[in-house]
C-alpha cells in the first residue's frame, strides 16, 4: 500500500491517460460525424417535438455522433420515461442519472438548450467521468488481485484504449456499469462486503448482466468458509461452532443476493404495473407524432385499448426476457445463420482473447480449478501467494468472464461481445497485459527501479519512472516503438486501437458496429 497521504503516481498516470483518451475520442467523433454522412439505419429514432435553436444545432454537430443506435433509447427514456414497451429492455438507473444531471447541474443552460440537448450533454459528461473512474478502479482492483502493480498499471492503461471505447463515451450505460462493477469487485477484495454489495446492487440497476455478479459475493463467502475449515488444529478452538458459521454464511449470502436482485425485480414490477395493471389504460395523452411512430413501427404503448401484452399472462411476467425474445430474436443459437458470419468475424478477436485467457489460466492452475479455488495452497500458508494473471485470486474472474463469453456467443447478438465483456470483466485487460509482459522484449527490458507490492517476480515490478515520480506509460512507449514490437504485441495493440478507431467511424455515423 502507498504511505498515507502520498498519491500513487501510477494511479495518477492512469487517470490522466484516460482523460486524454476521452478528450481525443470526443474530438475525433465530432470530426468523423462532420465528414462522413450518416447511414439511413433502421433503428429507433423518435421525432424531436421541439424546434432546435442555434445552440442545439451546434451541440448536435459536436456530440450528435454519441446519440446513435441504443443511445436514442436512453435519451428518450430520460426525457419521456418508459413510453414504449421495448424501452423496458433498458434499465432505469442510467437514464435517471442522466436526467438528474440535466435538470440539476445543467439547469442554468435551460435558456440556451432544449431538454434533449441537455440530456445528451449530461450523458457525455457522465460517461466521460465514469470511464475515468472505471480505469482507476480497475487499477486498484488489479493491484489487489494480481499482486502485481506493473500488470495492474498496464491493464488499466489498456482499458483507456478499450476496443469498446465509443460506448464508454456515447449515451450508453457501459461506463457507469464498468465503474460500479470494478469498484464493487475492488471493495469485495478488500473485505468490505456490504459496500461491495451496495455497488453490485446499483450495477444490477444499470445492466441486466449485473445479476451474475451475485456469484462474486457467494464465492467470496464460500471461500472464506472453506479456508476456515482448513486452518490448523490450534486455531479451531478460536472459531465459532460450525453450525453458527454456516448460518452466518447463509444469511449473509441471502441478504447480499436479495440486495443485488432487488433493483431488477423492482423494475420488472414497475413495468408490470405500467403495461399490465388495472390502471394501464389511463395513461396521459401521448403526443401525436409519438403515437404515429408507434403505429408505423409496431411499437406497443401502454394498454390504452384494453389489450395487454402476452408477457403479462406468464407465470413469471418478466418484460426484459420477453422483449429480448419478441423484438430482437435473442435466444439460444438463434443467431447462428450464414448471413451473420460478418458479425461472428467482428466478435472473433474478443472471442479468441477470452478463450485463450481461460485456457492459459486452467493450464497453469489445473488443480486449483478442479478444487474451485477452495483448497488452501502451500504458498498461501507461507504467506507468499503467486502474482500475475495466473495467480490463484484470478480464478473467480476467469470463471465470470468465461461464463459471459459462452452466454454471449450462444445466446446474444454476437457482435456485442466486445462491449459486453469490455465493460463487465477485467479479464480481457489483465490477460492482454499478461501477454504483453510475457512476450514483449521492450517491456521486459525497461528499467525497474521501484519495488513491487508482491516482490516475487521481475515482471511485476512497476515501469521505470521518468521525471519527478512520473511513471513511464508502457502503452505509449510501445506505440512509439511499433516497428520493434513483437508480432503478438502488434496483434494485441492492433485489436485495441483498430476497434477504438473503427468504432468512432462506424458507430457515430449509424453504421453497424459492436
Amino acid at each position: 500500500m502507498e504511505p498515507w497521504g502520498r498519491p500513487d503516481p501510477h494511479l495518477r498516470e492512469v487517470v490522466w491517460f484516460a482523460v486524454r483518451c476521452r478528450a481525443l475520442t470526443l474530438l475525433l467523433q465530432a470530426l468523423f460525424n462532420l465528414l462522413i454522412p450518416d447511414h439511413a439505419a433502421d433503428a429507433f429514432s423518435p421525432p424531436h417535438l421541439s424546434e432546435p435553436g442555434p445552440w442545439d444545432q451546434l451541440l448536435e454537430r459536436l456530440l450528435g455522433g454519441l446519440s446513435r443506435w441504443d443511445a436514442e433509447h436512453f435519451l428518450f427514456i430520460a426525457e419521456r420515461g418508459y413510453l414504449y414497451e421495448h424501452n423496458c429492455a433498458f434499465l432505469p438507473l442510467y437514464p435517471l442519472s442522466v436526467r438528474a444531471v440535466a435538470e440539476g447541474a445543467l439547469r442554468p443552460l435551460q435558456p440556451l438548450l432544449l431538454l434533449r440537448s441537455r440530456l445528451l450533454l449530461s450523458a457525455v459528461l457522465l460517461n466521460s467521468l465514469f470511464s475515468v473512474l472505471a480505469a482507476a478502479a480497475l487499477y486498484e482492483l488489479g493491484c489487489v488481485v494480481l499482486r502485481c502493480r506493473r500488470g495492474a498499471f498496464l491493464a488499466a492503461l489498456l482499458f483507456a484504449v478499450s476496443p469498446a471505447n465509443v460506448f464508454m463515451v456515447a449515451a450508453y450505460s457501459e461506463s457507469m456499469f464498468a465503474c460500479l462493477a470494478f469498484s464493487a469487485m475492488w471493495h469485495l477484495e478488500k473485505g468490505q462486503s456490504w459496500l461491495s454489495g451496495l455497488l453490485f446492487s446499483l450495477a444490477s440497476g444499470v445492466r441486466a448482466n449485473g445479476l451474475i455478479n451475485a456469484g462474486f459475493c457467494l464465492y467470496s463467502g464460500a471461500k472464506r468458509f472453506a479456508l476456515r475449515l482448513q486452518v490448523g488444529p490450534g486455531s479451531v478452538r478460536k472459531l465459532p461452532p460450525l453450525w453458527k458459521q454456516l448460518l452466518s454464511l447463509a444469511s449473509a449470502a441471502v441478504l447480499m443476493c436479495a440486495g443485488i436482485f432487488l433493483p431488477f425485480a423492482l423494475f420488472q414490477y414497475y413495468a408490470y404495473v405500467r403495461f399490465c395493471g388495472p390502471g394501464a389504460g389511463r395513461e396521459p395523452a401521448v403526443p401525436a407524432p409519438l403515437r404515429q411512430l408507434a403505429l408505423d413501427k409496431g411499437y406497443r404503448l401502454a394498454a390504452t385499448d384494453g389489450v395487454k401484452p402476452p408477457w403479462c399472462s406468464q407465470r413469471f411476467p418478466v418484460v426484459y426476457s420477453y422483449i429480448q425474445d419478441a423484438y430482437w430474436n435473442v435466444g439460444f443459437l438463434r443467431y447462428f445463420e450464414l448471413r451473420q458470419i460478418p458479425n461472428f468475424l467482428l466478435a472473433l478477436p474478443i472471442t479468441l482473447l477470452g478463450s485463450w485467457a481461460a485456457w492459459t489460466y486452467v493450464s497453469a492452475n489445473l488443480r486449483h480449478c478442479l478444487t474451485l479455488g477452495l483448497e488452501r495452497r502451500r504458498s498461501e500458508e507461507e504467506g507468499k501467494p503467486r502474482a500475475g494473471f495466473c495467480s490463484p485470486a484470478v480464478f473467480v474472474y476467469v470463471v465470470h468472464a468465461t461464463a459471459l463469453l459462452v452466454f454471449g456467443f450462444c445466446c446474444m447478438h454476437v457482435q456485442v461481445l466486445t462491449r459486453f465483456l469490455g465493460c463487465s470483466s477485467p479479464v480481457p485487460y489483465w490477460f492482454s497485459a499478461h501477454l504483453l509482459q510475457e512476450h514483449e522484449p521492450l517491456l521486459r527490458s525497461e528499467g525497474t527501479d521501484d519495488q513491487t507490492r508482491s516482490g516475487d517476480s521481475p515482471l511485476c515490478k512497476p515501469p521505470a519512472s521518468h521525471g519527478k515520480g512520473t511513471p513511464g506509460n508502457p502503452v505509449v512507449r510501445l506505440l512509439l516503438s511499433r516497428r520493434a514490437m513483437a508480432p503478438l504485441s502488434r496483434c494485441v495493440l492492433g485489436f485495441f486501437l483498430s476497434y477504438w478507431l473503427l468504432g468512432l467511424v462506424l458507430h457515430c455515423n449509424f453504421l453497424p458496429w459492436t
